[in-house]
């Protein structure tokens, strides 16, 4: 539900500055110092901004911060570690010239700020004490105290500077009306994308073809390893199903873990949102006219679910007919938690404004605090307590059949299998690159097949399926590919180079012909292609299938009717001409107009404190004030 419950994320993006990098600037609060760093740099000091060290240790926690959240590969570590380097340098030039001319950040600057993004942390203009609001810091934004207000005061910096450097921005008449030229031609193309997989149907080579193809890169067909074994399953999926659990048992469970079937007051309900977040006083008081009038709709008995896909603008719920589920006494903010709770079941409320703007909200259900009985929580009790004895029969079994291992390092698969009812089967031959299907995800198995020598029998391994114990079954050694081992890699590549060469043989035969007169849908279709027309676009649209026209910026300059060069996109071609050419229509510019001042301000702004950066940085760099040692980043992936 955006907006409306009150998580850690959306509070961030309220104070987050609007330097953006390589990373996003979202990531911006993770990535400013945690104190300052001071005294003479030492072996691990990667960069120093006016006397202030920043360590490897600081890049190296910011990095497993983002790590741990997924947020990037792990290839890409080394281009992740080098933009937290710069992120942490500018946190520090920016605190260095802060210092040199005076700008800080007051008290007063910092509680309203806070009061803002943590309303919880006052009682009215009284802040709460000290212990309730480390913890709602701690809960909110899994930070301590001074890690909070380091981070707001980093930020709040950068936007004084920030508006240091752009308040004096402007947007000319000129560079308005290039704007809406800019954003407002559209074309309309004919056109045949032209791609080697659609080609490669077409294309049958022969065997004398293919075996001279393999003959040419024969050092290329290389067959690895590749290894089947027996193996024995301790099945837990079976011994899930099979587990015995009586009633007392489960009675036993339900006792132990009452408070889980303790349901609180609660409302299922549905919403239409619009929103007032960020929004003059003037453009508040039309969102209200226009929630009053859908207002009126839902009143008139139009359908809630209806009415919430085509007004709601809460992206998140709108598709779903503006169904938030059911919503818990504290879990919403006050306004929105009163009219809830306060409307009786399959009634709709009045507007209801709260901090991120009006809602109409629809009560589906409610339900009053109570405790799940026992016979209705029987069935979900016996699910989970046969799945947790059949792991833990599953579990007793394979130490059984550990010990029974170590105790013979003789004892054959066949004798374990029969002397635990296992089930035995064997794998087909795979290599240390083939996927391993039998046993589920994991790398353990694959690790095993690849260690085990000649009539070993591995320790049980666990896997998606249960535990498993190995045995190897055969090896087939590494060697050079047959031609009848591999064919069909060969026919593969070989269609695979040939349907490259006749999509670009087709795409400057189609051009011939259409500069011959031809028009180019038919001239496609002489040619097996197919010809299309594209809807208009602007310099910011796309063509579906071909993707982003910003390869396409010389159509903008062409003439109506005018054919392009062939056009090379990756290993696809393009042949397109100007079907149609629109220009803006003048009549337009003044409903656009604050739209194009604010993105030509906004370029410009951005361009204008990104030029601040860099002549901040360079001129630190000439006062001996910045010293970058980036060669200590080489042990983060490939960077050197």
């Amino acid at each position: 539900m955006a907006g409306l419950f009150e998580n850690k994320q959306v509070l961030m993006r309220i104070f987050i500055g609007i330097f953006v990098g390589l990373i996003a600037v979202s990531m911006l609060l993770y990535l400013v110092p945690q104190g300052p760093g001071t005294g003479a740099a030492s072996t691990d000091t990667v960069a120093t901004v006016g006397g202030q060290n920043i360590s490897l240790q600081d890049v190296q926690q910011q990095l497993t911060q983002i790590e741990q959240r997924g947020q990037f590969p792990k290839a890409l570590e080394s281009l992740y570690a080098r933009q937290i380097l710069n992120q942490l340098i500018f946190a520090k030039e920016i605190e260095f010239e802060a210092n040199r001319l005076g700008i800080t950040v007051t008290s007063e600057e910092m509680a309203t700020l806070i009061k803002q993004i943590l309303p919880t942390a006052f009682n009215g203009d009284s802040p709460v004490g000290m212990d309730q609001y480390a913890a709602l810091v701690q809960q909110r934004f899994q930070r301590t105290v001074p890690a909070f207000e380091s981070e707001l005061k980093q930020e709040m910096l950068v936007d004084k500077f920030q508006k240091l450097v752009t308040d004096g921005i402007s947007a000319s008449p000129a560079e308005l009306k290039d704007q809406f030229y800019y954003q407002n031609q559209k074309v309309k193309l004919d056109y045949a994308l032209l791609k080697p997989e659609d080609l490669e149907a077409r294309i049958t080579p022969d065997e004398a073809e293919l075996k001279t193809a393999y003959e040419k890169n024969k050092a290329k067909y290389q067959e690895p390893e590749r290894r089947s074994v027996r193996y024995a399953l301790i099945d837990v999926n079976k011994m899930r199903q099979t587990a015995q659990v009586s009633d007392d048992e489960l009675k036993q469970i339900y006792q132990q873990n009452i408070a889980q079937f303790q349901v609180p007051n609660r409302v299922h309900v549905e919403h239409i949102l619009l929103f007032t977040r960020g929004k003059t006083d003037a453009e508040v008081a039309e969102v209200q006219k226009r929630a009053e009038n859908v207002l009126k709709e839902v009143k008139k008995g139009g359908k809630f679910e209806d009415l919430a896909k085509k007004y709601s603008e809460d992206t998140q719920t709108k598709d779903k007919g503006g169904d938030l589920g059911w919503v818990m006494a504290g879990q919403t903010v006050p306004a929105f938690e009163k009219a809830a709770f306060s409307t009786p079941k399959g009634a709709t409320s009045d507007l209801v404004k709260t901090e991120f703007g009006f809602h109409i909200l629809k009560v589906v259900d409610k339900e009053t605090a109570h405790t799940v009985p026992f016979e209705q929580a029987k069935a979900q009790l016996m699910v989970n307590a046969r799945a947790n004895k059949g792991d833990a029969n599953a579990n007793a079994l394979a130490d059984k059949v550990s010990a029974a291992i170590r105790k013979s390092n003789k004892i054959s698969l066949d004798e374990l299998a029969k002397e635990f009812n296992l089930d035995v089967a064997d794998t087909a031959p795979v290599s240390a690159t083939d996927p391993l299907l039998y046993f589920g995800t994991g790398s353990g198995v694959k690790d095993e097949l690849f260690r085990l020598r000649q009539s070993e029998v591995s320790m049980p391994i666990h896997t998606d399926r249960g535990y498993v114990v190995l045995t190897l079954k055969f090896v087939i050694p590494a060697h050079p590919g047959t031609f009848e081992e591999e064919r069909e890699k060969v026919l593969a590549d070989v269609k695979r180079e040939k349907s490259v060469q006749l999509a670009k043989s087709k795409a400057e035969e189609l051009e011939k012909r259409v500069k011959g007169g031809e028009k180019l849908d038919a001239a496609a279709k002489a040619l097996g292609l197919e010809g299309k027309t594209s809807d208009a676009f602007s310099r910011s649209g796309s063509i579906p299938g071909v993707g982003s026209v910003k390869q396409l910026a010389v159509a903008f300059q062409m003439k109506q009717g005018e054919l392009a060069p062939v056009l090379n996109l990756g290993s696809n071609w393009l042949v397109y001409r100007i079907a149609e050419k629109t220009e803006p229509n003048p009549d337009d510019f003044e409903k656009q107009k604050k739209d194009l001042t604010q993105q030509v301000l906004q370029e410009k702004r951005s361009l204008a404190f990104e030029s601040f950066r860099s002549a901040l940085e360079d001129r630190l760099k000439k006062e001996g004030k910045l010293k970058i040692m980036s060669d200590k980043l080489k042990n983060f992936g490939n960077l050197g």
